[in-house]
């Protein structure tokens, strides 16, 4: 990837599918990482009462409040973004350093890499490998930091696309192993099957060189709206802040974020629910012989061969899905399940071209 180069995402590509002469509105998306049964009610009565004429809070505070009190933390280690990608960018541009070491764990979320190459950083990667069931060792991650001697450490647990995790434990010791700066995105912590928490065990564990991201916007579905958040010591966390725009959270993002975590049945509602619609499509392609993976997370990834041919053929059908080339799998496609009528299509669709 160059400095300058678009990074690869999924969801609706507005200006392909206009070009392609199909109606975004009868497609259906499964290459965005969404919990299919949100958002919460309240969220929509929120944004209805909003009155959107005065400035927003620019501290976030109450957000930043709410938070704190679910991570047991103060509202000083926390700070709210523009959705976890403008955190990803505000990180790099604080604690990066041309010339210094980023370091990310591969196959993963492009933006790490890409808001490293903006600071001119030097990009090393440690890459999990399809015949290893995408796993790395504690030994191959603590030998990278030896190797690479990283300004900053980028890794995504549980993962996208693969849907590996590392526990706390390694987490930890992970970062007691790095001089500089390690950063969890744990924006699908809530997603994995069976917590019996909720609340991230790194809240007891975290060291002080560990930054935490977070996304408000995959588990409530509030994408639109761009919501995010970090955890952090207060001292790195005023060191990031420095960075960012004034009125960075707009006031229906704030909105919205307040109105979903006053919910305390949602989550706990409907992530059972996407785990049985995750199953059933699960069951349901392998029904069709393919090669599907999954691992901690709802989503798969399916090896069909030439994963860009597969989501072409696939959208004529009104299906997106997300194709994973720009993640060095160009085999494979990734894709998230929705409701049961919205997955029989997609099974359907496939039926059709395989």
């Amino acid at each position: 990837m160059g400095a300058f180069e678009r990074v690869a995402h999924g969801a609706l590509d507005h200006a392909e599918l206009i070009a392609l002469g199909i109606a975004p509105d009868r497609v259906i998306d499964f290459s965005s990482n969404l919990n299919p049964f949100g958002p919460p009610p309240a969220v929509r009565a929120a944004l209805a009462n909003l009155d959107p004429a005065p400035y927003p809070d620019r501290s976030c505070i109450a957000l930043r409040t709410i938070l704190a009190q679910r991570h047991s933390c103060t509202p000083e280690h926390i700070l709210v973004g523009n959705g976890a990608n403008e955190l990803i960018s505000l990180i790099a541009q604080a604690l990066g350093a041309p010339e210094a070491v980023s370091l990310v764990i591969a196959p993963t979320y492009g933006e790490y890499e890409h808001a490293s190459r903006l600071m001119r950083m030097q990009v090393a990667e440690v890459r999990a490998q399809t015949d290893e069931s995408f796993h790395l060792s504690d030994q191959a991650l603590h030998n990278a930091v030896q190797r690479f001697h990283p300004r900053l450490i980028w890794l995504c647990a549980p993962n996208n696309p693969t849907g590996t995790t590392l526990s706390p434990a390694a987490l930890r010791s992970l970062a007691d192993a790095c001089n500089g700066f390690v950063v969890v995105d744990r924006a699908y912590y809530v997603f994995q099957r069976d917590l019996d928490d909720l609340h991230d065990p790194l809240d007891a564990l975290a060291p002080s060189n560990l930054i935490r991201l977070y996304s408000l916007t995959k588990s409530y579905a509030l994408a639109g709206l761009r919501l995010g958040y970090l955890i952090a010591q207060p001292e790195i966390v005023q060191r990031i802040g420095r960075f960012q725009p004034a009125w960075s959270v707009n006031s229906a993002a704030q909105a919205a974020g307040l109105a979903a975590l006053a919910d305390d049945d949602f989550l706990s509602t409907t992530l059972p629910r996407l785990w049985r619609v995750s199953d059933d499509l699960y069951a349901g392609l392998r029904q069709l012989e393919l090669h599907v993976w999954r691992a901690a997370l709802p989503f798969m990834l399916v090896r069909c061969g030439d994963g860009s041919a597969v989501r072409r053929r696939l959208l004529q059908y009104g299906c997106v899905v997300r194709d994973c080339a720009s993640f060095g799998l160009p085999e494979w496609v990734r894709l998230a399940p929705r409701r049961p009528p919205e997955n029989e299509r997609l099974l359907a669709a496939w039926k059709e071209i395989v």
